[in-house]
């Protein structure tokens, strides 16, 4: 599959999940909320599960990003961890499945070297996306021969652990797109369209938004929030 015919470059993918226990958690309603996301001018899709590709790619003509997130026992590798997630995102035909890249030790006792073999020798139609965490692991993945690295994992891995992506000016960010010429995609934490924005000025291939768009428990307690901080600053605020 050839990555600049699905259109991706320079647009928005809008990231349409819910967990198991999130009040929006089920297939129809992943597969309405792409709709929406569609109609507001989204050029793609991030889904969880097989069953959310699979529903979503009969409501909308986008390319998904399809992904499982499956814990192993204590194991921190859970985005497609194995081959087993891989078979089940090629079944609904997901135009590109992201994996964990990182450097952390996997579920099954494979390398990532013997993943990505893996991968391409079972699935050789499918686009890679590497998530990742450090400039270190975009190397290595690029090394590797993956489609598309992703930020997403910038603060949710060990080394990275509070860090955000918008830190210090989208400095992690910067580094990355600095230390490959793999086609890299922004994502984790980018909150407002002005986020977006500087995400592709600074040279992603695209940007990946989930949880300001499509998780509206978050959204709600954004709002609380500040008008907590408020009342606590303006006693006139009730």
């Amino acid at each position: 599959m050839n990555l600049d015919k699905l259109g991706l470059q320079s647009g928005l993918v809008v990231s349409c999940q819910a967990l198991e226990h999130e009040p929006l958690h089920s297939s129809f309603i992943m597969g309405r909320m792409a709709i929406a996301a569609k109609e507001g001018g989204a050029i793609g899709i991030r889904a969880n599960t097989a069953a959310d590709v699979k529903e979503i790619k009969e409501q909308v003509d986008l390319p998904v990003i399809g992904i499982v997130k499956r814990n192993y026992g204590t194991n921190p590798v859970f985005i497609t961890p194995t081959i087993v997630e891989v078979d089940e995102l090629a079944e609904v035909n997901a135009e590109i499945v992201a994996v964990d890249a990182t450097l952390r030790a996997r579920p099954d006792g494979k390398t990532l070297d013997e993943f990505v073999r893996e991968i391409r020798t079972k699935h050789p139609q499918l686009l890679l996306m590497g998530d990742i965490s450090t400039k270190e692991e975009a190397m290595n993945a690029e090394r590797l021969g993956f489609d598309l690295i992703s930020s997403t994992l910038v603060g949710y891995t060990e080394e990275t652990a509070g860090l955000k992506l918008y830190d210090n000016q989208f400095a992690a960010l910067k580094e990355i797109l600095a230390s490959v010429q793999t086609p890299v995609v922004a994502e984790g934490n980018i909150m407002t369209p002005e986020m977006a924005a500087t995400c592709l000025e600074a040279g992603v291939y695209c940007v990946v938004v989930g949880g300001a768009i499509t998780r509206p428990q978050q959204i709600t307690e954004r709002f609380v929030s500040e008008i907590a901080k408020l009342k606590e600053s303006s006693p006139s605020v009730q």
